[in-house]
């Protein structure tokens, strides 16, 4: 990947992440009717130690900097914040629903990206995003005839999510990514440890097997979307973000039997044409 450039790498990354957290989703929606603060534990517990395992690899310190523990107590604050939030609203939705409104944080992340690290947004860029999220739309088709709280959790994840975002557009190359993902996953692990173990419930070997895998592919899905913020702007790459809502109503089709209708063959659609537009306006400026 050294024949690269930052924002093709950025780019692939968040393609990964994008894959990873699809995978996770479809992982945690199998594991049944566990407490949603247990499911977050495991995830964060397995992400912890994938992340120590790369900081022990590369004999890294654990904080350059004592500077940077600020940013990174408010990144990790946002993000279990948020997590705690998006598993809620898997739990208690349609998952692609979830996702979809968890996509949401493209939009907070471009603000935020903008009043805070002075990003300056394109009018392209901001209409890609729209374009994208119609696309996303015409893919899950949400129905809003359940219960509001669930949704106003997800749309409160995506918030949370795009603050957190912005706090690693700021951290890039400041910190290694395994450190702020160490970081993150350990400070979740310690706040939720208390409350898991009030509400635990037993579990079977497939629960305990999904949310394995479902941590391990979370990890995979926060160190892309920590390194990837960190080579190129979110203005530049949180479009290709959108992949998510692909991946995952492929693999619901695979794992649930969900076949996408012409609704949804339209939103591929238009979510390829909103990425290639854009990856190929900011190739060219």
């Amino acid at each position: 990947m050294a024949h690269l450039s930052s924002k093709m790498k950025g780019i692939l990354f968040l393609l990964l992440s994008a894959f990873g957290f699809a995978v996770m989703s479809i992982f945690v929606k199998l594991s049944g009717d566990l407490p949603t603060i247990q499911k977050v534990f495991f995830r964060n517990l397995i992400t912890m130690i994938f992340s120590l395992s790369l900081i022990l690899y590369y004999r890294s310190k654990l904080i350059n900097d004592v500077q940077h523990i600020p940013p990174l107590l408010l990144r990790s604050i946002f993000g279990t914040l948020g997590m705690i939030a998006y598993f809620y609203a898997m739990d208690n939705m349609v998952l692609s629903d979830a996702n979809m409104l968890n996509k949401l944080s493209t939009f907070f992340l471009l603000i935020f990206s903008a009043v805070f690290l002075k990003e300056r947004l394109k009018a392209y860029q901001v209409i890609s995003v729209f374009i994208a999220f119609i696309g996303a739309l015409f893919i899950i088709k949400p129905a809003f005839q359940v219960d509001l709280i669930p949704y106003l959790a997800s749309i409160s994840a995506a918030m949370l999510a795009g603050a957190a975002y912005t706090v690693l557009r700021y951290l890039r190359n400041k910190e290694a990514y395994y450190s702020i993902t160490f970081f993150f996953s350990t400070f979740s692990v310690i706040v939720i440890l208390p409350f898991m173990m009030i509400y635990y419930e037993q579990m079977n070997v497939y629960q305990v097997i999904y949310l394995l895998l479902a941590g391990m592919f979370a990890s995979i899905g926060q160190f892309g979307i920590t390194i990837a913020y960190q080579y190129a702007p979110a203005r530049d790459i949180s479009i290709f973000n959108y992949f998510n809502v692909i991946f995952v109503t492929v693999l619901s089709y695979i794992v649930f039997f969900n076949f996408p209708d012409i609704y949804s063959i339209i939103g591929y659609i238009i979510i390829f044409s909103a990425s290639i537009y854009m990856f190929q306006k900011n190739k060219r400026i």
